[in-house]
């Protein structure tokens, strides 16, 4: 027997081990006693959609687009062929309302492509890569029609539009509220198009903070489109706003929705002995068995009196 083994015996005068309750056990995932938090729900995997479907999906998209474009361009060519010989100072105008529809219509299609990457929707039908990329050159085509639906309006005889009164807000001899709205718009999915160059050095979380702008962008091109164009009153420029902004209300709800069920359904660290369903209960931790109301961290927001 070497000394150190004799020192720890009782006759020694050392200490016998003493008994006690086995130490839970350390989850290495979450670093908590008891058992291990579960793991996340599974992000939906990519299958793409099956060749008949997209065939029929192509073919009715290219039905849509040569019926739109034979019914409407060769009256809109004979229109403009009409303004040009009558009225060439005209054309302008027109040119700034077409840029601001398409414009919008591209920013609207932006916003709503990035609240269906945001929900995963997208992800079972269409690479992640691809769709972010997407929604990124989507970004890039808007800025530059509403710069064009900007830009033109120099060459527009109705009003005396300068340079100044493009670049600077609130500077437009024409309702300079609602014009600077759509100026202040611009500027801002600019900054939101330039955090994507810029996201490894901002931060996943700034960036994400960064994105929530695109709500008030969209909001004042809603606006701006209403109050400043001279196509509001129609019926069909009606169902233009109405439509993208009932969807992106829609898509907006459903995120918020199913990101409070994720949080709310995230379970807590275990402590103490485990109940059945793996979540700590009884007398010794004092906390009454989980529920669909717990919050990570908290233990659960009920609590047994003590």
């Amino acid at each position: 027997m070497t000394p150190n083994e004799l020192a720890r015996t009782p006759e020694a005068g050392g200490s016998p081990p003493v008994a006690g309750p086995p130490r839970p056990a350390v989850s290495p995932a979450s670093g908590a006693p008891g058992n291990p938090r579960p793991a996340a729900r599974p992000a939906p995997v990519y299958k793409g959609l099956p060749l008949p479907i997209r065939v029929v999906v192509w073919a009715a998209f290219a039905v849509v687009v040569g019926v739109v474009l034979g019914s409407t361009a060769p009256t809109a060519l004979r229109r403009l062929g009409a303004v040009a010989a009558l009225q060439p100072g005209m054309l302008a105008w027109y040119a700034v309302r077409a840029l601001g529809f398409l414009a919008y219509f591209v920013l609207a299609a932006s916003v709503l492509y990035g609240l269906l990457l945001s929900t995963k929707i997208l992800d079972a039908i269409a690479h992640r890569p691809v769709s972010f990329a997407l929604h990124k050159d989507l970004s890039i085509v808007g800025l530059v029609l509403a710069g064009l639906h900007g830009l033109i309006l120099l060459g527009d005889q109705s009003f005396d539009f300068s340079l100044r009164s493009i670049v600077v807000p609130f500077a437009s001899p024409y309702s300079p509220i609602t014009v600077g709205i759509g100026q202040l718009t611009f500027y801002a999915s600019a900054v939101i198009l330039l955090s994507f160059y810029v996201r490894r050095r901002i931060g996943q979380r700034t960036w994400r903070l960064l994105h929530y702008v695109t709500f008030l962008s969209f909001a004042g091109a809603t606006y701006h489109g209403i109050a400043s164009g001279s196509d509001s009153g129609s019926p069909w420029a009606f169902w233009v706003y109405l439509i993208p902004l009932t969807a992106m209300i829609f898509l907006t709800t459903y995120r918020l929705v199913v990101g409070l069920s994720n949080r709310v359904r995230r379970p807590g660290p275990v402590r103490g002995g485990a109940a059945p369903g793996g979540r700590a209960s009884g007398p010794e931790t004092g906390l009454a068995p989980g529920g669909p109301l717990d919050r990570p961290g908290t233990g659960g927001f009920l609590r047994r009196p003590t």
